[in-house]
């Protein structure tokens, strides 16, 4: 009787604990299969609201959100949707888009050094790997990475070197063109990482630039602290802007220089051209229609821009001997006589990258500040120039 009574608890026992196995694999696979959401195809929740930025739109729907490019460079004549998703989740009209994408990012390849600040603004960036040209960067936080070997070097922008990215596999690669015909991009989609455009230097106002910072707030889930940046940088531009109108004078200001020749400066409608409108600045080719540059020849320039009270922005030269240098007129404007000639190439980064380049379409209202300080110095009395100085 103890025998059979030890072999049934003996059975027993096996056959309570090939069950407790048998439930817990069940239990595992339904918890598997519940993370394995799959998303709506066509339901709008929501769309973000871009209050400057022109050129994309983010929608939020059911399980993903996309991310729409609507100028991807001047004069295109399509448009690109990316979709984001969650980690395992099954998009069923993936094949609609033009990349998807797994958010959160946690390794991104970007291609401009305008990107740059927004991966740090958004405490992102150690998740940068790859880049081209990495001597152009010019941000101390980003360059202590490559120094420690955490980003690797990619070549030029028009040829990246696909070995080093596909060795690199990064979640997505953002890129930027021109024009349409960009053989470096086929080339990565062939390999399957996500190319997706960025397009913020095609923007034509200052606050339009730095809104781009959402763009990257969505790929790492940090809409929120996008949403946050860009409202402090809006919040400090138009506070500045207005305080720029208590100004008693608007004082006159030329811009440019030659280049080979040919004097090039902003059209009236352009980025540089608002800065100095709304710091009270009355710029001389206001007038122009165009977001781009004008090419005039000297003569011309010398006529209108002779008595011009400010000359901000006289292209690569960095002392006003070297302009004088480079051609004996430059001297006869009123503003070179005056030493009120300020430029920002004197600003770089430790291997020679110019700093404005990289960070002032990301902080227009550090720009805006420094224009007010130039034309208007006794509105700002505290405030030290960030990106420009005067040349000596």
């Amino acid at each position: 009787m103890v025998i059979f009574t030890t072999k049934f608890q003996l059975v027993f026992s096996e056959m309570k604990q090939t069950f407790l196995f048998l439930t817990t694999i069940l239990l595992l696979l339904s918890c598997k299969n519940e993370t394995k959401k799959t998303a709506a195809t066509a339901t709008e929740v929501s769309e973000l609201t871009t209050h400057f930025a022109e050129g994309f739109n983010i929608k939020n729907y059911e399980g993903y959100k996309t991310i729409t490019i609507t100028n991807p460079w001047p004069g295109a004549d399509k448009k690109f949707t990316y979709a984001l998703i969650e980690k395992g989740t099954n998009l069923e009209n993936k094949d609609e888009f033009d990349a998807v994408v797994e958010t959160p990012i946690q390794s991104i390849v970007v291609t401009s050094t305008t990107h740059i600040p927004s991966l740090e603004a958004l405490g992102v960036a150690k998740k940068l790997v790859g880049f081209p040209n990495l001597e152009y960067i010019s941000s101390e936080k980003t360059r202590k990475n490559i120094d420690a070997g955490k980003l690797k070097e990619l070549g030029k922008n028009e040829s990246i070197n696909t070995e080093v990215l596909i060795a690199l596999s990064p979640d997505a690669v953002i890129t930027f063109a021109v024009e349409g015909d960009n053989k470096t991009v086929a080339t990565i989609q062939k390999t399957g990482i996500p190319v997706l455009y960025n397009a913020d230097w095609t923007e034509t106002t200052p606050l339009g630039k730095a809104e781009w910072i959402k763009f990257f707030g969505v790929l790492f889930n940090k809409e929120k602290e996008a949403d946050s940046i860009f409202n402090h940088i809006k919040t400090e531009y138009l506070s500045a802007k207005k305080i720029a109108q208590k100004a008693s004078k608007t004082p006159t200001v030329l811009s440019g220089a030659l280049y080979k020749d040919v004097w090039y400066l902003p059209q009236g409608d352009s980025w540089a051209a608002q800065f100095i409108a709304d710091a009270n600045g009355d710029y001389l080719w206001k007038e122009s229609e165009g977001t781009g540059s004008i090419s005039l020849n000297i003569e011309s320039v010398l006529e209108k821009g002779k008595e011009a009270e400010f000359w901000i922005g006289p292209g690569q030269f960095t002392s006003l001997s070297q302009l004088e240098e480079y051609n004996k007129v430059y001297a006869q404007f009123d503003a070179f006589q005056q030493d009120r000639v300020y430029s920002f190439t004197n600003k770089k980064g430790a291997t020679g990258g110019v700093i404005y380049y990289e960070l002032a379409p990301n902080r227009p209202d550090l720009v805006l500040k420094d224009m007010i300080k130039i034309l208007h110095p006794e509105l700002l009395p505290d405030y030290e120039l960030y990106f420009f100085s005067k040349l000596n």
